[in-house]
């Protein structure tokens, strides 16, 4: 009778975890690749230049509203290969499950994490699987790789901002890092904060489109969007400045921030992309932007310029300028 909880020998290699991996794991990512099932898989080699990229995801809870660290897994991994402008294409994925993990939540996840693989048309092609003994670890974590192809003529990084550029966000922020930390807490609002996870290689595709020479793209994760656009400017040397009457953020985030002594220009997003476009492409970019789901509430935030290079500025409501350092410390423990 298949135990209702994952038991240590399902980590021991032997027939335990054979079964867990194919009746878990290869009926949820199947594709060819996988089915090879060997120590490593063999994918065909795409043209253009190689990106890769590896994280891991260790968030509390594990299910949060609007996701679920499996779905996360997919969306954070998917997106830092599109903030290079590249087409994602594979994943690994490295499983290691606490003893006494009820196997209905690791199904949860693990066939959300295929569901949001296949909307991101990826394919799961590699993976592992651990067990550690009760108290090792918090339920699951999730490591993951990814490969995807930059086409040629695309050049985007955090070093190539430049004065004159408009900074863009695709929409309102805080959203993930308060649906995360709402649900934890057990804090309940009149609207529920939902996580705004997505793979946004859709979206990005569309803007390279419109224009091939965006200078940056960025997720603004951990840290949030103060301290990415600290790190563009630090790597490409400019100062940006912020406009607060600008900054998309809900009500209800806005709120939940008070109540917590937050800001949420420090709060985590996972379904966001700030981009540097060079000022006479601003317009066509916000259009397409706007044309996507995932950017209906795309708008300039702020401005690259020559001055203070390395660091952010604020300009508030009633005309005066505040630094926006990074942040320091640790605002909110695991939330990817």
């Amino acid at each position: 009778m298949e135990s209702k909880t994952i038991q240590l020998d399902q980590g021991s290699g032997g027939r335990a975890t054979h079964e867990l991996v194919r009746g878990l794991f290869v009926q949820a990512f199947r594709n060819d690749f996988l089915l090879q099932m060997n120590d490593s898989a063999l994918v065909p080699p795409p043209g253009g230049r190689l990106a890769v990229t590896t994280d891991s995801y260790v968030v509390d809870p594990v299910v949060f509203p609007g996701g679920n660290i499996g779905s996360l897994a997919v969306h954070g991994t998917v997106n830092d290969l599109a903030m290079l402008g590249a087409k994602p294409l594979y994943l690994t994925a490295g499983f290691i499950l606490e003893e006494g993990l009820p196997r209905d939540l690791l199904e949860l996840v693990v066939f959300s994490m295929a569901d949001a693989a296949r909307e991101a048309g990826v394919s799961v092609v590699a993976g592992d699987t651990k067990v550690v003994q009760r108290g090792k670890a918090d339920k699951i974590f999730i490591n993951t790789s990814g490969i995807g192809v930059v086409p040629e003529g695309i050049r985007i990084g955090g070093q190539y901002a430049r004065p004159g550029d408009a900074v863009i966000l695709n929409g309102t922020i805080g959203d993930h890092g308060m649906a995360v930390l709402c649900k934890r807490e057990g804090l309940a609002f009149e609207n529920e904060i939902l996580s705004d996870a997505a793979s946004l290689y859709g979206l990005i595709g569309r803007m390279i489109e419109t224009c091939p020479d965006i200078h940056v793209l960025r997720d603004p994760t951990r840290g949030g969007v103060a301290t990415t656009l600290n790190e563009i400017a630090q790597q490409s040397r400019v100062g940006i400045r912020l406009f607060e009457e600008a900054l998309p953020v809900r009500e209800d985030v806005i709120g939940a921030c008070e109540m917590l002594g937050l800001d949420p220009l420090y709060v985590a997003n996972e379904g966001k992309v700030l981009a540097c476009v060079p000022p006479e492409s601003a317009r066509k970019v916000l259009e397409v932007m706007r044309s996507h789901p995932l950017g209906t509430r795309a708008c300039v935030i702020g401005e690259v310029d020559s001055s203070d290079p390395g660091r952010v500025f604020l300009r508030t409501r009633i005309g005066g300028h505040r630094l926006v350092d990074m942040l320091r410390g640790e605002q909110l423990p695991r939330i990817c």
